[in-house]
């Protein structure tokens, strides 16, 4: 049995407010995705709200728009994934922070697939693992501590 909501954590020395200005702008996501699956998004796109929809594209070149279903600024992100024009296909892509001191944050990322209905994508589903979660809150580390990120929030 395959488990379809897969999680990972890691605690990192950057602020919160630096890091969910990373995950809020869809711009930077490409820079520090641990899937290797997007390219770009264009600027202008930061999350601001559930409902808002941002557009990434990725590596096949194709588009896909994001839902965002949960907000709470500074705090929780969460969207579900879709083809440009239809409809969600079930999946969700989740980041929650608790700041742990001015400089220190618990990231938990989650990649949730209980509601997927398309047979099409189950093997790319079962792709994403707690090592590959865990590969993109490395790299958003990373980023988030670089000098170059001090002059973010």
């Amino acid at each position: 049995m395959t488990t379809r909501i897969v999680s990972a954590v890691r605690d990192v020395e950057a602020p919160a407010e630096r890091i969910f200005e990373l995950i809020a702008d869809p711009a930077s996501q490409p820079g520090w995705d641990g899937n290797a699956n997007l390219t770009s998004a264009a600027a202008g796109q930061r999350v601001h709200a559930v409902g808002d929809v941002f557009v990434m594209t990725i590596t096949t070149g194709d588009q896909r728009e994001n839902h965002v279903v949960e907000f709470v600024e500074g705090r929780l992100i969460a969207w579900k994934p879709s083809e440009v024009g239809k409809d969600t296909p079930g999946h969700l892509w989740r980041w929650e922070l608790e700041p742990l001191g001015p400089t220190r944050t618990r990231v938990t990322h989650t990649y949730d697939w209980t509601g997927l209905t398309d047979e099409n994508r189950i093997a790319r589903a079962e792709a994403n693992t707690r090592d590959t979660l865990r590969a993109s809150i490395d790299r958003l580390a990373a980023v988030a501590q670089s000098p170059s990120a001090s002059d973010r929030p």
